[in-house]
């Protein structure tokens, strides 16, 4: 299709994992086929993989991924894959090396999971919901996926969702995330934040919070945001409250180049919500969790990974275009 909104920043990934869209669709994202791509017990240790971050990487792909062990303890693990479907994960999680003596404690978390990755400048930051007296936005970075370097955390706790933008902005680090509580929040707003070294975190400003529908009860920031010609494309999950408790979808919006807390339009209605069997049945029921998002700069197509049910990972697939189109055309009223 024709590619009409610039990719900014953005480089041609041929390999990008891909399926054409099934015959008769009218949807902006299509299902892989294949999802589950990761099933909940890949690697022996696993009671489930899912909410995880994905990258190109050498010519292939690597990725950070979420695996609830069987003691039920939230992990970080890696992994890599030659084609974007097909995964091969480390048994053993992450361990992290505090890059000082000031972060070796800190480096000794509860729990670690919901991780993002992104390519900034010359090396790969990893963020994560980390366990510090509460959940708190964990902050790494490595070179090669086999070394991996611990920073100071972003924020005090509680917070989660932290996911870092391609580039800085302003001169700093910027980063959305969530602030939140000890339990099962029940409430959740974006913010905005920027940093000059990755460790003072300033400059907090509101993005947008939850909406009628869909998104009623809380909203987070998702894959690392996508930057157009047309504003920078934030992919969210939203989260609506049922008499069976939480159900996660996710939808998209399009913020201001400059100044990413203002909203230039936001999708009323949800891009993918809970209807396979692998996303409504699992150890939390009823969510789609997109983690990662990667773009071939040269077609415009889009390949999305979320988790399903808590439980395993997926794919969906894309056009940055289409995806414009449809939250210009179906906009939030203000």
């Amino acid at each position: 299709m024709e590619n009409k909104a610039q990719l900014v920043n953005c480089q041609p990934v041929p390999n990008l994992p891909w399926e054409e869209p099934p015959a008769g669709n009218s949807e902006p994202l299509w299902r892989s086929v294949r999802n589950p791509i990761i099933p909940r017990d890949l690697i022996p240790s696993s009671n489930s993989i899912f909410n995880s971050a994905v990258v190109p990487f050498q010519g292939k792909f690597a990725g950070v991924f979420r695996c609830d062990n069987k003691a039920r303890n939230q992990q970080l693990h890696v992994g890599f894959s030659e084609d974007g479907f097909q995964w091969q994960l480390s048994n053993e999680r992450i361990e992290w090396k505090a890059e000082n003596e000031e972060v070796q404690d800190i480096a000794k978390f509860q729990y670690s999971y919901d991780p993002r990755v992104v390519w900034i400048e010359d090396r790969y930051y990893v963020t994560w919901c980390n366990g510090y007296h509460g959940p708190t936005i964990g902050v790494g970075y490595t070179y090669d996926f086999k070394d991996f370097y611990q920073l100071e955390n972003a924020f005090l706790p509680y917070n989660r969702n932290g996911v870092l933008f391609p580039r800085k902005m302003h001169g700093n680090f910027a980063m959305f995330s969530r602030p939140s509580d000890t339990a099962h929040t029940p409430f959740g707003d974006i913010f905005y934040s920027e940093s000059p070294d990755m460790k003072y975190w300033g400059k907090h400003r509101f993005v947008m919070g939850p909406a009628a529908g869909w998104q009623a009860t809380k909203v987070g920031a998702g894959p690392i945001p996508i930057e157009t010609s047309e504003g920078w494309l934030l992919i969210y999950h939203g989260v609506l409250t049922s008499c069976n408790g939480f159900v996660y979808s996710f939808g998209a919006a399009l913020l201001d180049l400059d100044q990413p807390w203002r909203v230039i339009s936001r999708s009323e209605p949800y891009l993918l919500s809970p209807q396979r069997i692998y996303e409504q049945v699992g150890d939390v029921p009823n969510v789609v969790f997109p983690g990662a998002a990667i773009v071939d700069a040269a077609t415009g197509r889009i390949a999305i990974y979320y988790g399903g049910a808590d439980t395993v990972v997926c794919l969906v697939f894309g056009y940055v275009q289409e995806m414009i189109d449809f939250i210009r055309s179906n906009s939030m009223k203000k």
